[in-house]
């Protein structure tokens, strides 16, 4: 028989340890390109995976982690208005302006909303400012609808359960009883009470409250109008604005609590004339004339008077033409883009 070909690894019928022993003797034989890339192909995937993949998973799970909150928490909405961005740095100080309204008031709180909105979303006021608008007890069928559907949406109603609906009847003094107890946590640095018929540039407003003290202090347009004096009487109920402090008395102090009934302006003036006796309410400070009615053809009054540039507040904007003219005047629709949607004469 003629020996095997030299080339064969194994032969026809060899054994195990035949074709062990020829392929030791001989070795594997080489690889072709293809099966070399099957071979390289698998490692090659595992690699990525090890340097791409999991890290970036790990820094995934980690994100997701960090947004999550702990169990058993929940995430609260944001104190601020809709569309208010983030302090860009650390606010001089905490301002709440409490808007004493009644809950028909539909259109005059959609119209505050736009004016105070835009101002907070400029992204220039040196204080933390939260706008809430004030009412006593729901009373009727369709308030108790759409009230709730304001709170879902905008989340800036404070509803007093303690008062009537009667600025004179106590609601401003349950208005900062109420701030002192629902604000305890975090307080304020002021508490500012307005009407909803008066018009605040923030920006002005916070310049004018960051040289005041943080304490103490009691901050308006003095009454009455011809007066400049801040301890003569006491701040117009257009608005006003009392120091953390001072909010605090008013919510625990029986001298408020028994004398509610009246002008409500007035009535804060002599808790706070009270108050002084014990040798606290010093620091009393007037806005006029940056603070001012609205200006009418023929005032009855100095508390009304022409426009002037660096205005805080324009009380007694009973009407949409008072309060187009005062917005025009302010040129606080300069921001309007042109657009294909609109044509504005």
């Amino acid at each position: 028989m003629p020996p095997a070909p030299s080339g064969l690894l194994k032969p026809a019928n060899g054994s195990k340890h035949e074709a062990a022993a020829m392929a030791r003797k001989h070795g594997f034989p080489k690889l072709s390109a293809s099966s070399k890339a099957l071979v390289l192909l698998p490692l090659l995937l595992l690699g990525f995976i090890y340097l791409f993949v999991y890290p970036k998973e790990f820094e995934l799970q980690a994100l997701m982690s960090s947004c999550s909150p702990p169990l058993g928490a929940y995430t609260a909405a944001p104190r601020r208005l809709a569309g208010e961005p983030p302090a860009s740095r650390k606010p001089d100080f905490r301002l709440l302006i409490g808007v004493l309204t009644r809950a028909d008031n539909y259109e005059r709180r959609h119209l505050l909303r736009m004016v105070y909105g835009l101002q907070l979303a400029a992204g220039d006021l040196t204080a933390h400012v939260d706008v809430r608008f004030v009412f006593c007890r729901l009373y009727k069928d369709d308030q108790r609808v759409l009230v709730p559907l304001e709170i879902l949406r905008h989340g800036d109603v404070i509803i007093l359960d303690e008062c009537e609906e009667n600025l004179n009847g106590g609601k401003t003094y349950t208005f900062f009883s109420a701030a002192a107890r629902l604000d305890r946590d975090e307080p304020y640095d002021y508490v500012m009470k307005a009407d909803d018929d008066i018009f605040l540039r923030l920006p002005r407003l916070l310049e004018s409250l960051a040289a005041m003290p943080r304490d103490d202090a009691y901050y308006g347009a003095t009454i009455p109008c011809d007066s400049m004096d801040p301890f003569r009487e006491y701040m117009s109920g257009m608005a006003y604005a009392l120091s953390w402090d001072l909010v605090e008395w008013v919510a625990t102090s029986d001298v408020p609590r028994n004398r509610t009934v009246g002008p409500e302006d007035r009535m804060t003036g002599q808790w706070l004339r009270w108050l002084r006796l014990g040798g606290k309410g010093k620091n009393r400070f007037n806005a006029k004339p940056a603070m001012y009615d609205y200006p009418l053809p023929a005032p009855v009054d100095k508390c009304s008077h022409e426009f002037v540039p660096d205005t805080i507040a324009v009380h007694r904007l009973k009407d949409n033409p008072r309060w187009a003219a005062t917005l025009e005047y302010f040129n606080f629709t300069a921001g309007l883009e042109p657009s294909k949607f609109y044509k504005i004469d």
